[in-house]
């Protein structure tokens, strides 16, 4: 009887033991949400401020007014003497060579653009090497300036993947380039962009940065619209927001179907509902474990003029998070002033007019000008 009795108080003390670590991991894992979400918003501050002071930041910060892609649709929609077919590529193949900046002998700018760069040697890639000054101010890359003479090409773009095909109101665009300054390598853009009526407006543009950091956006429209931004490094998430909107046969708007935001390993997602048209109540994960103590209310601003996508890239949507220890709190109160640069970021990588300004522009020149040079 008394080994009975030892064995069976052994097999209470083991289980006791057991359901007090139990609920200890429990209890660690519900109050570890905020301390959690506290270190990832500084992890991102980090990151983020290491991107925007990067020189790779500065290729995707260059902005312009104007678009190699939008001025060779509309040659082609506008003039049909220029191309004898309705869709027309310029591949890599095409335009493949090295290519250097002169300063040109115009005053002013010409539509001639050839004469401000020349053909120096063969390559497989297209490769274009032009002063600095000339990227930051695309607006003067066709502009003479008597000290143009004196300035030197330390900037260079190697594009390695170029095929650009258009035609009336479409066009299929696939770009990769590695840019480097002063030879210090700046990062790697890369851009998919089409358009068709078949699948509307598709834009993927992904810039890594020479330090390892990771930009990476998505839009779509159509009947299932789609916007997802990441910022990552080495495979990790820092920060992402991915939103998407279905329309179907029976419905005249779109209706939101999905949401996810990631920072660091917190995960705030919405789901549709079983059973219903609506929406499941936002779940919160640190980590992979779900968080019951924790509650978020989504803050939307329909009076935007975007209302088919709700972002906090977007600027017109927030969330408010009720902690497991009753504090309230916004995350653009949590990031601050990272998430005005998180969303500047994203307007550069959409808007790339490094590429469209400087890329493409050049490439339609060498293209439509390659006999000459």
């Amino acid at each position: 009887m008394k080994t009975k009795s030892y064995l069976l108080g052994l097999v209470l003390l083991s289980f006791l033991t057991w359901s007090c670590s139990n609920k200890d991991d429990v209890s660690t894992s519900q109050g570890s949400f905020k301390v959690s979400m506290n270190t990832n918003v500084t992890n991102l501050t980090t990151a983020v401020t290491a991107i925007t002071n990067s020189p790779g930041y500065q290729v995707l910060a260059t902005s312009g007014t104007s678009n190699g892609p939008s001025m060779v649709k509309s040659a082609t929609s506008n003039s049909g003497s220029v191309f004898s077919t309705p869709l027309d590529t310029i591949s890599l193949a095409a335009i493949a060579g090295t290519y250097d900046y002169k300063a040109s002998k115009y005053k002013k700018w010409s539509p001639a653009f050839f004469n401000f760069f020349s053909k120096t040697a063969a390559s497989t890639d297209f490769i274009v090497r032009l002063p600095s000054s000339k990227v930051t101010k695309p607006g003067m890359l066709f502009h003479y300036s008597p000290a143009d003479t004196l300035l030197v090409n330390n900037y260079v773009i190697d594009v390695s993947n170029y095929n650009y095909n258009f035609g009336r109101f479409l066009w299929n665009y696939d770009m990769t380039s590695t840019i480097t300054i002063d030879n210090i390598a700046a990062g790697t853009l890369s851009i998919q962009t089409s358009r068709n009526k078949t699948n509307g407006y598709q834009y993927q543009s992904d810039f890594i940065f020479a330090d390892g950091y990771d930009a990476k956006m998505t839009i779509s429209t159509g009947d299932t619209i789609l916007s997802d931004y990441t910022i990552s490094k080495a495979g990790t998430v820092l920060f992402g927001e991915k939103f998407t909107s279905i329309k179907s046969a029976t419905t005249t708007k779109h209706r939101e179907n999905q949401y996810a935001l990631t920072i660091g390993n917190v995960l705030i997602e919405r789901s549709p509902s079983k059973g219903n048209n609506g929406l499941d109540s936002a779940k919160v994960y640190v980590g992979g474990v779900l968080q019951t103590k924790a509650t978020v209310k989504f803050i939307d601003i329909t009076s935007k003029s975007d209302t088919t996508e709700f972002s906090i890239v977007g600027h017109n949507r927030d969330l408010q998070i009720t902690f497991d220890d009753g504090t309230v709190q916004t995350v653009s109160q949590l990031l601050g002033s990272t998430i005005t640069d998180v969303r500047t970021l994203f307007t550069s990588l959409r808007q790339v007019y490094f590429a469209t300004n400087i890329v493409d522009w050049v490439a339609w020149d060498v293209y439509m000008n390659k006999e000459n040079m």
